[in-house]
């Protein structure tokens, strides 16, 4: 099969986890017999030196033309450390999700076990831990009208959402939760906020027809709490724009480095994957930046296209190189050298395809006994 996958590489260390990815890529389409046409495109700081602006509309194009998106990072510090810019990269991303209507963002949270040690919470906690938050991606607070005074002395964001904007994700939330352990917690802030108030009304009225699922509420603070005390009593978590942002950077923490943690961006038409962290500028560069969240990106994407056994080889690739210890500075356990990030893509994609090796030739290869590393 051939399909399109639009490529920005965005800022920072996004060029260098892309590549990884496409390594990824590259090795299922020869294993699987596929073509990947990879269509690159700009998108965030890089943009806005070239063309002026975070989002060029070649960009939109390229991506609405395309079966998928793979994207790597964005941000650069000039622009943080400058409150008065009025032209960010981040808001690249923002105009992009608009653009193609991007408005269910899934972010799954795995506890695995090779890499427990590296977590800052107790083994017996984290252990068995699998959840997937479900992120409204297209309303709220992020996407209302801002302003600042005049006088620089008042600001303010408006937040608000629609029936139908809490309703679609609603449905894709539920409908998951049937293929898993049938629990789905909203996380709002109901006692205090109206459009809270309007997301636990809508959700308890569609639950109805899900009657095989527990639906259960929590307030965003005790959430964030109730995730680090007890992970393993979520399954489907379900939330708004801010909320989700806030709650799925924090789930992080489980996995033991946010480096591992994918994403994706769906649609009606399009789909976006990428990894949750961000352009981490300090290494730019360097060849440190951990690729599994990019790598598990283009898995989810495989997911999406259909393929399914394809998208199983980059997960079973991924898990192995843990359990060898063939990983970047972050997550690597103690006496192990860690990998650069070419090294760790390289591996990757040697066993795509080469799954039927023994582990002990694998650790001859992280060894240094290859060519690969």
């Amino acid at each position: 099969m051939k399909y399109t996958i639009a490529v920005i590489p965005g800022d920072g260390i996004g060029p260098e986890v892309i590549n990884q990815a496409k390594k990824a890529l590259d090795a299922v389409a020869e294993m699987y017999d596929h073509v990947f046409l990879y269509k690159e495109a700009q998108m965030g700081a890089c943009a806005i030196e070239r063309f002026g602006k975070p989002l060029p509309e070649e960009t939109i194009a390229i991506c609405k033309r395309a079966d998928a998106i793979l994207f790597g990072a964005i941000g650069d510090p000039k622009y943080d450390q400058d409150p008065e810019a009025r032209v960010r990269p981040e808001q690249g991303l923002l105009q992009l999700r608009q653009a193609l209507d991007l408005f269910c963002n899934t972010r799954p949270v795995k506890a695995f076990s090779s890499l427990i040690k590296n977590s800052p919470l107790k083994r017996e906690i984290i252990i068995g831990t699998d959840i997937v938050i479900y992120r409204e991606l297209t309303g709220g607070i992020y996407f209302g009208k801002k302003e600042t005074s005049k006088d620089g002395l008042t600001a303010f964001d408006i937040s608000s959402y629609t029936v139908k904007e809490i309703s679609r994700i609603t449905h894709i939330a539920f409908k998951a939760s049937q293929s898993r352990k049938k629990k789905v917690t909203l996380i709002d802030k109901a006692n205090v906020l109206e459009t809270s108030r309007l997301w636990r009304k809508t959700v308890t009225e569609i639950a109805k027809q899900y009657k095989d699922v527990t639906l259960e509420y929590l307030y965003v603070d005790n959430a964030a709490v109730q995730l680090i005390l007890n992970p393993k009593q979520f399954d489907v978590i379900l939330t708004e724009n801010l909320f989700g942002d806030i709650i799925s950077d924090e789930a992080s923490v489980i996995s033991g480095s946010i480096g591992l943690l994918a994403s994706s961006s769906i649609g009606a038409k399009n789909a976006l994957f990428e990894p949750i962290h961000g352009s981490f500028p300090a290494a730019k560069g360097k060849d440190i930046a951990n690729p599994l969240g990019s790598i598990l990106s283009a898995g989810m994407l495989l997911e999406y296209l259909g393929l399914h056994e394809e998208a199983g080889a980059i997960e079973r690739a991924v898990e192995k190189s843990l359990i060898l210890g063939i990983t970047t500075q972050d997550i690597k356990g103690k006496n192990k050298y860690p990998a650069s990030t070419s090294n760790v893509g390289d591996f990757i994609a040697d066993y795509i395809l080469n799954q039927e090796d023994s582990n002990l030739n694998f650790m001859n290869i992280h060894a240094g006994q290859s060519t690969i590393i």
